[in-house]
């Protein structure tokens, strides 16, 4: 099972990954563990990918697809992996094709943008617990503040309804792009792709998931 999970931030992907690496006994593979495992090792790409993010700039596209080549031919993969957060562009997508590393499947979860910022712009926590709360979906019991010590909740940065926006925005123009070029894949290169509306139950989403990728 060679697997891709695409959708926005907030569509919900993070909580279906665990599921599908715990039900297939497959890694969940993100970009920036990578990252993080090739510094710690000092591996020659590892190094390579660290004078960079010094420097402020962005890793290079070779760069991290010699990662994912080295990532995925470690042992944990042999019954394949699952991409989350990565490919982000079609130049990743491309390159990935082009080193011959073949996936099975594709799976959207598509989310409508407005869902998304009444899900992420609605989230409360409080900072010394990192408790989470909802101002639709989870009240606290006292509105603004946290129930087990009565203290303040506040907004993090991320999660105000400007900065959620110009996440979809980015979204759209660099990630979403990948979803028509995975469907024009031909021949046995092809991945099979699933579009699943990421609404509803936690537990609702994974049967219709999971019920996909028998397909």
């Amino acid at each position: 099972m060679r697997l891709i999970l695409l959708g926005a931030p907030g569509a919900g992907k993070g909580t279906q990954a665990k599921f599908i690496s715990q039900e297939f006994g497959i890694p969940q593979i993100s970009t920036g563990d990578m990252l993080r495992a090739a510094v710690k090792a000092e591996t020659a790409l590892g190094m390579e990918a660290k004078k960079v993010m010094d420097a402020g700039g962005l890793v290079p596209d070779e760069v991290i697809i010699g990662l994912v080549k080295d990532r995925i031919a470690q042992a944990d993969c042999a019954k394949g992996f699952l991409f989350d957060g990565f490919p982000r562009t079609i130049p990743q997508a491309e390159a990935m094709v082009n080193a011959g590393v073949t996936i099975d499947h594709v799976v959207e979860i598509a989310v409508d943008d407005e869902e998304i910022v009444a899900r992420l712009s609605g989230r409360r926590v409080h900072p010394g617990s990192g408790r989470v709360y909802h101002v639709l979906f989870n009240q606290p019991q006292q509105e603004g503040l946290d129930d087990e010590t009565g203290e303040p909740l506040v907004q993090r940065d991320d999660d105000t309804e400007a900065t959620v926006r110009k996440r979809l925005q980015v979204y759209h123009e660099q990630t979403s792009p990948l979803i028509n070029f995975y469907q024009e894949i031909e021949g046995e290169a092809a991945p099979s792709y699933h579009r699943i509306e990421g609404v509803g139950s936690v537990e609702d989403i994974r049967k219709i998931l999971f019920a996909s990728l028998q397909n």
